[in-house]
This record gives structure tokens, sequence and C-alpha cells, in this order.
């Protein structure tokens, strides 16, 4: 019997009507891709940071 937690409230999965069943799949797909666009927002930061760094370097070099 897997519960949910909704705004403090524990309720039993298998009692969902079937649209009910079908918000939470979607709630639930929505939530794990919000985890991966998280995860690459980390990424992208660490390559910006990257190339940021990278260029800092040539511009040193040009003045140099």
């Amino acid at each position: 019997m897997p519960l949910i937690t909704v705004d403090g409230y524990e309720y039993n999965t298998e009692d969902l009507s079937d649209n009910g069943k079908a918000q939470l799949a979607s709630l639930q797909f929505l939530e794990a891709h919000m985890e991966r666009l998280k995860k690459d927002i980390a990424i992208f930061k660490t390559a910006r940071n990257a190339y940021l760094r990278a260029l800092k370097e040539e511009l040193e070099k040009e003045d140099g």
C-alpha cells in the first residue's frame, strides 16, 4: 500500500481514481525530469566556468 504525502496528509495511492493515478504519474515524471535538469544545469555551470577561465587565460596572453 504505497503512500504519498501532499500538504502534510498521507494518502494511499491504491485509493486514487484513475484520473488521480494519472495526475500522480504525471507529477512523478515531472519531478524526475526536473531533477535531471538540475543536474544538467550543474554541468553547464561547470563548463561555463571552465570556458571563462580559458578565455581569461587567452586574454592575459594577449595583454602580456
